[in-house]
């Protein structure tokens, strides 16, 4: 065989996704848990942080983890990443909250709670930069998380209970523009068409 003949690789279709698209489902555990927890900080309805630490563990957590292994499976380096990461903040903040938090001196916490709040806000403006190579939506997404992350790093570390607040409101925004990426992943699929714009971008 010469160098110029096709081979079976060359000439076979493209592999099928063994799994559907687990975008919509990921989307939607971040951002309903995000909705509670932030209705919560805006001091909307104080208790919803207990329902927010119930979906931190199951919906926010486990769901966007598998979420994330799903997209390894489609080869999504961005989906596999922020699922699975996002997904492992909620349990850890679960975690946090449940098993750490207890034991830490009432004048530690904010520094505990604002080092956790930070690490996260450095993900999340990175995480930013390759959104603008995919879909406005998503930029609208990581854009509030950031804001939303800034403000209740800097209010946890400072006790300013109206950063803490406004970080909330930021969120509540968050968790819109998420539920309207996985409104549109799961409506777009189930047309075949697309119904609710993402506004995609070159890549």
């Amino acid at each position: 065989m010469s160098n110029d003949s096709p081979t079976v690789r060359d000439t076979a279709p493209p592999p099928a996704h063994r799994v559907a698209d687990p975008g919509p489902l990921g989307l939607a555990a971040f951002a309903m848990t995000t909705f509670a927890l932030s209705v919560s900080n805006a001091d909307i309805w104080g208790p919803a942080a207990s329902a927010a630490l119930a979906l931190a563990l199951v919906y926010g957590g486990a769901a966007q983890v598998f979420a994330g292994m799903w997209e390894f499976a489609r080869r999504n380096t961005f989906g596999a990443l922020a699922f699975t990461s996002y997904g492992a903040f909620w349990i850890a903040y679960y975690v946090l909250v449940k098993f750490v938090m207890p034991g830490v001196a009432k004048a530690d916490a904010p520094t505990v709670v604002g080092v956790f709040l930070l690490g996260w806000t450095i993900f999340t403006a990175y995480m930013l930069i390759s959104t603008f190579r995919l879909s406005v939506v998503l930029v609208a997404v990581f854009a509030l998380l950031a804001v939303t992350f800034v403000l209740l790093t800097i209010g946890n570390f400072q006790s300013m209970t109206g950063l803490v607040k406004a970080g909330g409101w930021f969120g509540i925004a968050t968790a819109a523009a998420a539920w309207y990426a996985s409104f549109a992943g799961v409506t777009n699929e189930t047309f075949g068409k697309v119904v609710l714009p993402i506004g995609a971008l070159n890549r």
